[in-house]
């Protein structure tokens, strides 16, 4: 028996829908689409979120809301660190909760790293005993969660993303052509010390990425207009094309297959991140997936509900993106 469950995600660079049949075995995740909103530009530390970016924020949701409607028997609706943030989080998610009929939960760091390992964890065969960590870098902060079965053993949320690092070293963005060595020193320092929580993480055997700076990455890597279900990313991979991006501008970067054109200023900043992820865990490679936080949180109100344990998610899906 079908049994379609629907989320709407507003995290700090992207609002996204996933709709998926959760009954199965392996879930079949059926649309997955992506809108670059940024409703974090420009908050800061502690602030308000602004006027434009909540706007058009409500414009991708109720866009997002559209697409699937009627195609679900259950709809969740949740926010990651922008909201967590915010002075008027409270506020905007009432009117997100108004025009959705649902109630927006705002995770916390924790809760968004064990789904986020939960969603990761399908893109992996048997584990065989072996122990798996799942690095979420999203634009505002970044999850770790390890362990060797659905529950994650240990989180943790750092506070740094795609968006915060790249507002503050604002030479990563490209605007003014090439980037400067010291800024990428920088920036590399800056991720590194966010990072250092995650040494205190018991070893991993297994190390998956996921959000949009992974799949994007992931993209890129393999030449392809739309990120594969997984990639084996290395610290080659990455370092090699984080210099290539470093010697563009901006408009240079947009043009690259892969690239998701609303990402282009942000993306060597996630890539620093993910990078020094794998610096600070003793990895050179790691698997990058698109079964993530959306489908983590799918497969948890499932699981509340008695339905079946975990197992490699299907990878046919109809993906959507707009710059």
């Amino acid at each position: 028996m079908s049994k379609r469950f629907a989320i709407v995600s507003i995290g700090t660079n992207s609002t996204r829908v996933l709709l998926a049949d959760v009954a199965p075995a392996k879930p079949r995740v059926e649309t997955a689409r992506s809108i670059g909103t940024r409703i974090g530009e420009g908050l800061g530390e502690r602030g308000r979120l602004g006027d434009e970016p909540m706007a058009r924020t409500l414009d991708a949701v109720a866009q997002l809301a559209r697409s699937i409607r009627g195609h679900y028997v259950r709809l969740f609706a949740v926010a990651t660190s922008a909201l967590r943030r915010a002075e008027n989080g409270d506020e905007f998610a009432q009117r997100v909760e108004t025009m959705l009929g649902v109630p927006l939960r705002v995770l916390s760091g924790e809760e968004e790293a064990a789904a986020s390992y939960r969603g990761a964890l399908t893109a992996f065969d048997d584990l065989r005993g072996e122990r798996a960590g799942v690095l979420d870098v999203g634009g505002g902060s970044s999850e770790y969660a390890a362990g060797d079965a659905p529950q994650p053993e240990s989180v943790a949320s750092c506070e740094i993303g795609a968006v915060r690092l790249t507002e503050a070293i604002a030479a990563l963005a490209g605007r003014d052509g090439a980037v400067p060595a010291d800024a990428v020193d920088r920036a590399r320092k800056i991720a590194r010390e966010a990072l250092a929580p995650l040494t205190e993480h018991p070893p991993v055997q297994r190390l998956a990425f996921v959000g949009g700076t992974a799949t994007t990455t992931s993209a890129i890597v393999t030449r392809r207009s739309m990120p594969p279900p997984t990639t084996t990313l290395t610290r080659a991979d990455l370092q090699s094309l984080l210099e290539r991006l470093l010697g563009m501008s901006l408009d240079e970067r947009k043009a690259i297959v892969g690239m998701r054109r609303q990402r282009a200023d942000i993306l060597p900043a996630g890539i620093i991140v993910l990078d020094a992820a794998l610096e600070v865990l003793g990895h050179d490679r790691a698997v990058a997936t698109t079964a993530d936080l959306l489908l983590g949180i799918l497969l948890q109100e499932r699981d509340a509900a008695g339905g079946p344990a975990p197992a490699r998610a299907a990878s046919e899906t109809r993906r959507g993106f707009r710059p």
